[in-house]
């Protein structure tokens, strides 16, 4: 519980860009939408990725998403609970 949630998006955005050096990257705290929610009460939040990534042209959703939870590895134990992940190659749609 590090935080307030401006700084654990910083922090997301930050361990995104050095890991997968992304050209288009929107990260959204949706914690207050799971207000109640037992993962809440650790005081981890929700939030919302969309990434797009040279890194990811010809790789499979999968292996996406994998790349993404490495890239936030360190902070899945201290801010995130859950993490929504759209994650796609440049030019797709």
């Amino acid at each position: 519980m590090t935080g307030a949630p401006e700084t654990r998006v910083a922090r997301i955005r930050a361990a995104l860009v050095a890991a997968l050096a992304p050209t288009e990257l929107d990260v959204s705290d949706d914690s207050h939408a799971h207000a109640g929610h037992a993962g809440a009460l650790t005081g981890k939040g929700h939030f919302s990725v969309r990434i797009v990534a040279p890194c990811f042209a010809g790789v499979a959703p999968l292996k996406r998403h994998r790349m993404v939870y490495a890239a936030v590895d360190e902070l899945m134990n201290s801010d995130i609970h859950a993490l929504s992940i759209d994650a796609r190659a440049p030019g797709q749609s």
